[in-house]
Parts: structure tokens; sequence; C-alpha cells
């Protein structure tokens, strides 16, 4: 704003302000005289005697000096009365009752209280508490919307949506608050939807409990609702699951609110309603860690991520942190998104010890050399290639990462005497159709032949898709339904595993501390969903009709891709462990020679740029992959 513009803004503000005090002023003095008038006035039965009016009027101007002075000295000039409270009442209170002592003492010490009712001072003390407390609670009811049933008053808020909100709880009186206090936000609410049979026909901040979830579209169609808010930040996925599909039968826009231990942290505000996210669909029952052993595991050791900046790697970073390691080794050959999850950890964990190193894991001189140096207690190695269609067109990258950094990380982590490492896999591991669940299976393979001599704990949690990462699906399908679509699907059959972020990373940390070597953890990740399904019902959260307003395009299977992913491979026996969400896969041992022979054969060919000879010595060091036959013929 330009220097000259920013004076006037200034001065005129200061003009407001003068001018607010001196018509505050005058009310007081208003409220005082009048006060003191009718209070002899009632008094003496409104009628008043030419004594009692000389007497009245003798003892005016030093009452409104007293009381004048306490008020202006308790701060009562400098409140706004549009967010007056029951602390500003009880500043009222204790403001006015101290003026009226001071009065009475005045009283008596100089005129002895001759000619003067005590009532009178009672009296007048009551109409001034009243006066000032109902002015400025006037003034909230009138901006708060509690009286827009004025003929007067309702035209102001012609522009605010009539909003129903569900949810009669904390949270959703919250937010109602929110609503009245602040005019921006445009939204009138009309009344609640609970479950809860007590709530049910009561009333909570003047507005009623219209029934339950099965009562929203009568509730919507009888107030003229336009948008609906879910204020339940504590549902369960099955009953967020069913306010969804009652709200959309109602055909009325609907959005949720922040989760409520976002709103105590200061993370977001209320204002920040948001539309439905699939992660409030998808979510499955709260993970129960056993924190205690993750402590026990991770407290005051050194903690190396490679892959650090990527989703996985960058959460992994995240949850260490409750855990309170000595220090958390960052490892990314990312220059940029490095910087920016060190810069949110050090912001976020002042306390916390970080460090970070750029490195391509498949630089052997340069990943020793940090090992050597930070002498890592435990490794979460992260780093690798996944996008499925990319490294089907560069498999010597795949290779040259998922394997080749792979190994070189391991064998670091054995050599400097690691005591545990975690390698992050995938569900397209098992039985794969593509070099990049194949060369993770590779990668596999070699862990576990690690494991078989190594005092270094090597252990492996294999889970499937996760929500939100970078290039995944959903922020894909946002993306084009943003354009106006279409939404672009590979096979109306296809279906994948989901798990949100913070989910697998946790159940990462609880599988790293369970492990005794040469596992592979497999991560509950509920039922496969339909990605068509997942589409359809993002296209409906974002407010439009699929098919109709938002196409959904197949575009056929891509190369190497799958109808369906698998989480364990034949002949793997898969046993429960402690932890409900977490199972471990006994695979077979493999022979560690012909397993480094065959790895030494892909470093040739990939060196060489031989695509379909990696392919073919992928098939020898991982018998059940499949490749795509159209696509390397």
């Amino acid at each position: 704003m330009p220097e000259g513009k920013s004076l006037d803004l200034m001065l005129l503000k200061n003009r407001f302000f003068n001018l607010r005090i001196i018509l505050i002023l005058l009310f007081k003095i208003v409220v005082v005289v009048a006060s003191l008038y009718l209070a002899f006035l009632v008094r003496f039965d409104f009628r008043l005697a030419p004594a009692q009016l000389e007497i009245c009027s003798r003892i005016l101007l030093p009452i409104l000096i007293i009381k004048i002075a306490v008020f202006w000295s308790m701060g009562l000039s400098r409140g706004w009365w549009r967010y007056a409270s029951l602390s500003d009442a009880l500043d009222i209170l204790k403001a006015t009752l101290l003026a009226s002592l001071i009065v009475t003492i005045y009283l008596v010490l100089v005129y002895r209280l001759e000619g003067i009712p005590r009532s009178v001072i009672l009296l007048d003390w009551l109409f001034t508490l009243c006066a000032l407390a109902g002015a400025r609670f006037f003034k909230r009811l009138v901006r708060e919307r509690y009286l827009e049933w004025f003929p007067f008053l309702g035209s102001k808020f012609a522009d605010h949506i009539n909003t129903l909100i569900i949810g009669a709880g904390e949270t959703g009186q919250s937010i109602v608050r929110e609503f009245r206090k602040n005019d921006q936000l445009k939204y009138k609410p009309v009344g609640f939807i609970d479950d809860d049979p007590y709530k049910v026909g009561g009333r909570f901040q003047g507005l009623p409990v219209l029934g339950t979830h099965t009562e929203i579209t009568n509730a919507c169609r009888k107030y003229a609702v336009a948008e609906i808010i879910i204020a339940i930040p504590s549902a369960t996925a099955q009953q967020m699951r069913t306010i969804v599909e009652s709200c959309q039968k109602s055909g009325v826009l609907f959005k949720t609110l922040p989760a409520i231990s976002d709103l105590i942290d200061g993370k977001v505000s209320i204002q920040q309603i948001r539309d439905v996210d699939l992660n409030d669909l998808l979510g499955r029952r709260p993970i129960q860690l056993d924190t205690t052993r993750i402590e026990r595991y991770l407290l005051g050791k050194t903690i190396l991520v490679t892959g650090a900046a990527g989703s996985i790697g960058s959460e992994i970073c995240r949850q260490l942190t409750r855990f309170s390691p000595l220090r958390i080794i960052l490892v990314d050959m990312a220059e940029s998104p490095l910087f920016y999850i060190e810069q949110e950890l050090l912001t976020e964990y002042p306390k916390q010890k970080i460090a970070s190193y750029i490195c391509d894991v498949r630089d052997k001189t340069r990943t020793d050399g940090i090992i050597r140096e930070v002498k890592p207690d435990v490794i979460f190695h992260a780093a690798a290639y996944k996008h499925v269609p990319m490294m089907e067109r560069n498999p010597a990258e795949a290779v040259h990462t998922n394997v080749g950094g792979t190994r070189i990380v391991a064998d670091a982590a054995a050599r400097f005497g690691v005591e545990t490492f975690v390698m992050i896999s995938t569900d397209k591991a098992v039985n794969p159709t593509n070099v990049m669940g194949a060369t993770k299976r590779a990668a596999e393979i070699y862990i576990q032949s690690l494991a078989q001599e190594s005092e270094t704990r090597f252990t492996t949690v294999r889970f499937g898709n996760v929500l939100g990462s970078a290039g995944s699906v959903v922020p894909i399908f946002k993306e084009q339904i943003k354009k106006g679509g279409p939404v672009k699907v590979t096979h109306p059959e296809i279906t994948r595993f989901f798990m949100t972020i913070p989910e697998a990373t946790q159940l990462v940390l609880q599988a790293g501390s369970m492990g005794k070597g040469g596992e592979i953890f497999l991560l509950d990740m509920g039922e496969p969903v339909k990605i068509v399904d997942l589409a359809e019902e993002l296209i409906r959260l974002s407010g439009f009709v699929p098919h109709e307003e938002i196409e959904i395009e197949f575009t056929g299977l891509r190369p190497g891709e799958k109808l369906y992913e698998e989480l364990l491979l034949a002949g793997e026996d898969v046993q429960p462990t402690e932890h409900a969400s977490i199972h471990i896969a006994k695979a077979g041992q493999s022979d560690k020679v012909v397993v480094l022979a065959l790895m030494e054969e892909l470093y040739q060919l990939q060196r060489q740029l031989d695509r379909k000879g990696l392919v073919k010595t992928l098939q020898k060091m991982v018998p059940e992959y499949s490749p795509d036959v159209n696509f390397w013929s």
C-alpha cells in the first residue's frame, strides 16, 4: 500500500476511535443521569416533590464525576460491545459496585444521607448495571443474529445461506457461535441433526435438534437448506459413510469441519471448513500403537531415513519425533524437497537434532561415508522409484535404484554395525507383472539373504497404495475434477489396497520394533477398493454428479499394470503378531551365492542399458514375475 494511503487510513482509524470514545462517554453520562432520576422516581412512586427534586439535582454532578472516573479507570470505555461476554458482565458488575460504594461513602460523609433514601442508592446501582450490561448484550444479540426476526434487522442477513449442522455436540455448537460472530462466513444456521436420541427435540444455542441423520432430507426441504456442515470430528469411518450417504440423498452441498484436536492446537480454525475428504470415508478404526515398545526401540537412537523427502520418508521423519530419538538423519538426492522437510522439522520440533545429507543411494562411496560418519542405530530405507508405467519404460533406472541402491545401503548397514534395517516394500512385489514390482521383490530377496548371516536385524515392511502421496491416484483425480474432467480410470474392474500415509508410517515404526531379522511384515490394508468407485465418490464429494457433470473415461490398462494387487505370494505362510494390524509372511530362504550372481548379471545389463536382458534376468531372480508380453516382445 502506498505510504500516503496508509497514513490516510491510520488517521481515519484514529478519528473513528476518538469519536467512539466520545460517544461511549456521552452514553455513560446519559445512563448515570437517567439511573439516578429513575431511582428517585421509582422510590417516590413517580411523584417527586420539589425538595426531593432539589436533592437529586444537587447530588447529580458529584455522582456523575465519581461514576465516570471509576468506569474509566476500570476500562469500561475500551471494550468492544460486539464481543460482550460473561467476563464483561462481571467487569461491569465490579465497576458499578465500586462506584456505588464510593457514592455511598460520599453521601454519608457530606450529606449524612439526610433526605436520601437508602433504597435510592440500591435502585441507582441496579439501573446503572442493567443499562450498561444490557446495551452491550443487545449489540451482541443484534450482531450475532439472535434478533434477526425483527423486521428492521432481517434484511441485514438476507445474503446468508441456510445451513444445517450435523452434530449438536461441543464442536457443532462452536461452529454456530463462530457463524454468528463472523459475518464474512455468510452462513445462517437453522438447526442441528444428531443421532443421540436424548438430544433430538432439544435446543442448543437457540436452535432445535431436528432429528437423526434419517431426517436430513426432510430438514433440508423444510428449511430451504443450501449447505450442510458435518461437525463430528470423532465420527468413525462407518458413521461418516452413513452420514455422507444421507447428505447425498438430500442433494445439498455438504462439507466437514477439521478435527477438534487441530482446532485445539490452533493448527486450523472453525473458518477452515473443508470439503469432505476421502480420508473421512476410507478411514479405518484408529490404529492402536504399542508406543512403549516403539519408544524403547527408538529412544536416544540415531535414526537414518533414506528417501526422507518423499511422501513416506518425510512422514516417517515426522512420526519419529514422537519417540525422542537422539538424532534424525535425512538422506535424499532431491535438494529442494529435502530442504523443505528439514525446515519443517526444525520449525515444528526445535529441540530435535536434525541433519540432512544430499546423497544418491546408488553412490556407494557417498552412502558408505555418511553411514560411517553418523553411525546410525536404525535405518529406514524408503528411497525407491515407485511409478509403474515410468519404470516400465526405464528398467535400467529401476534396477539401478530399487535393487542396486538397496544393496549399497543394506551392505553399509551390515558393515558398519547398524542395529536394525527396515526396508519399505510394496504389494506390487507380489506376483509382479511390471518392472517396478519385480525390482522391489528382488530387493526383498537380497535383504532376506543378508538377514541369514548378519548381526544387523534386516526386516521388510510390505503395504499397498497410500492416499495422498505424490503422484498417487487421489491427487490426480482431484486435479482432473478441478479442470472439469474427464476423470481417467484405466479399467472399470481395477482394484487397489489403500492406507493413509500416517497409518502406513506408524505401522512401519511398529513393525521395525518387532523385527528379529528376515521377516516380511504385512500391514492390514483392509478391503481392496475399486478405483472407479473411488473416482465416483470423489466426484460426488466435489459437488458434481459422476457420468453426467463429470465424465469418467476408461483408458485401458497401462503396460505392466494388474487389475488387482496382492499382499502375499503363494507359499508364504502368514502368521499373526501381537499387533492386530501387522502380520508376518514366512517366505522361503534364497541361496545367497545364486542371488549375488544374478545381481551382478543385473548390474552388467543395467550398465549396458539392455532393457530386454534386464527383464529376462529379473525373471530368473523373481520366478513369479510375469512381464507384459505385448510390451516386451
